[in-house]
């Protein structure tokens, strides 16, 4: 690895990242397949006649698919009224000692007002069976509008989807709802177009696809806002005394905080793409003050999606390795987790980082929670006041955040760096997060459709308020 060149950390990311790019391109990329590679490639199975409203000639009156963008499901067999398949395994992750699979997403075509019953037949062999214990899925007709489908069971290992009557002609079925990488790319554009926003490429994936990562605000020092408009001496007495009790950074500015923020290590978790999006969204606000403080006092880089090759493959865990990301921070490699790699340099380039959110989704858990650097070499005290600082004050912002539950989360094993959390917390002596949202529902504000697209971009927006409120703690 060349050495980094000497500069100040409030150099232009494009100039730190330019290093860390021709990284990527140094190394023999996998070339980018025309389709997925057979072993793992979605399975389209026309099963209805070629005439439209005619039966097929196995019985089946309906089409199934899952050749598309996220799609994951294969045909096991097809009945008037019952559709059986399976979730299609990702290859093997050694870390994890296992093939993962969860996520699903297909179509039914040709069965609107029918009465179907849809058989997942392996999920009692998923990767988190406990997650099917009260799931509901979810079906769209329109790819617009997202319904659960209320009459969902797990029943001896197979999930069943009922539906009476089948809601439309072409009608999609998904673990959560889906976030396709056409829309991500429309993220990083509309984002980009922005006076105050910077596109950079960190690395290629293995198939091929680029590493975005968006940096908002300027790097270099800050100046307090004018804290008054007149000129008396009451008005300068008044701030004065406002701003006595201030520490010395709030008070006077300085060196601007470094801020990541991380989605979709985990691709099946699409929950964490909608987050960016209210996150996004917000920071591109000039109307909105919040948004408006924290860039003034800290430039923040968001890659939105960090797995996009597992996104478009559909699987759960991993990329187009096997590799589980998520666990690879310790020794990312170039031919197994480039993803990580390339992030990982490009913090070292633009750091020291001074916290590190990294977004996620639970399949069982029913809060939306957030797990910390607890437990990593040289945790201590201040940085674990100033994490219990921002979830309390994320708890404030959103009350679909809480700060109790689940209990039996505990601190990382003694001496963990493998995850991007603990690997960040040690690495840049910061507050490194994990935050989870739920697949099924936040049971302490429960509604019919569950968790949704529409709470996870409340909740991303609500994390501007929680940094806001840490900054000043953010360094010594």
């Amino acid at each position: 690895r060349r050495p980094a060149p000497s500069m100040h950390r409030g150099s232009l990311v494009r100039t730190a990242l330019t290093r860390v790019g021709s990284l990527s391109s140094a190394r023999t990329l996998r070339p980018p397949p025309s389709r997925p590679p057979s072993a793992i490639a979605p399975r389209a199975v026309a099963m209805s006649a070629a005439s439209f409203g005619t039966a097929a000639a196995d019985g089946a009156p309906y089409g199934f698919s899952s050749s598309f963008d996220s799609g994951n499901g294969e045909l096991v067999s097809a009945t008037p009224h019952t559709l059986t398949v399976r979730m299609r395994e990702e290859p093997f992750t050694k870390a994890d000692g296992r093939a993962h699979f969860q996520w699903f997403h297909f179509r039914v075509t040709g069965a609107r007002g029918r009465a179907l019953r849809v058989v997942v037949q392996n999920a009692g062999d998923a990767s988190y069976p406990d997650g099917w214990r009260d799931y509901k899925a979810f079906a769209s007709s329109d790819r617009k509008h997202w319904r659960r489908v209320q009459t969902t069971t797990y029943v001896d290992g197979e999930l069943i989807i009922d539906m009476d009557p089948v809601p439309g002609d072409c009608v999609h079925l998904a673990y959560f709802v889906p976030y396709d990488y056409e829309r991500h790319l429309d993220l990083v554009a509309r984002a980009s177009s922005h006076p105050n926003v910077s596109h950079a490429t960190l690395g290629d994936t293995l198939d091929g696809r680029p590493l975005d990562c968006l940096r908002f605000g300027e790097p270099g020092r800050w100046t307090p806002e004018p804290a008054f408009a007149g000129e008396s001496p009451e008005d300068k007495a008044a701030v004065e005394a406002s701003r006595g009790s201030l520490p010395p950074w709030s008070r006077d500015g300085g060196a601007k905080r470094v801020v990541w923020i991380l989605g979709r290590q985990h691709p099946g978790e699409s929950m964490a793409s909608w987050w960016m999006e209210g996150f996004v969204r917000r920071l591109l606000d000039a109307e909105d003050p919040t948004a408006r403080k924290v860039l003034r006092r800290a430039v923040v880089y968001v890659v939105p999606n960090m797995n996009p090759d597992g996104s478009v493959r559909g699987h759960l865990r991993t990329n187009a390795a096997g590799a589980n990301l998520n666990r690879e921070w310790e020794n990312p490699t170039p031919e197994q987790s480039p993803e990580v790699l390339w992030t990982r340099n490009a913090m070292d380039a633009t750091g020291p980082v001074d916290l590190m959110l990294d977004v996620h989704g639970d399949e069982a858990e029913p809060y939306c929670f957030i797990i910390g650097g607890e437990g990593c070499p040289g945790w201590d005290e201040r940085r674990a006041s100033t994490q219990r600082a921002f979830k309390a004050a994320y708890a404030r912002a959103c009350p679909d955040f809480q700060t109790t539950f689940p209990l039996e989360y505990g601190t990382a094993p003694a001496g963990n760096v493998v995850t991007a959390k603990t690997q960040v917390t040690y690495r840049y002596n910061c507050v490194g997060m994990t935050l989870e949202m739920p697949f099924k529902d936040n049971v302490q504000l429960a509604q019919p459709d569950g968790w949704t697209p529409a709470r996870c971009e409340k909740l991303g927006a609500a994390a501007v308020d929680a940094l806001l409120d840490v900054l000043p703690e953010l360094r010594e």
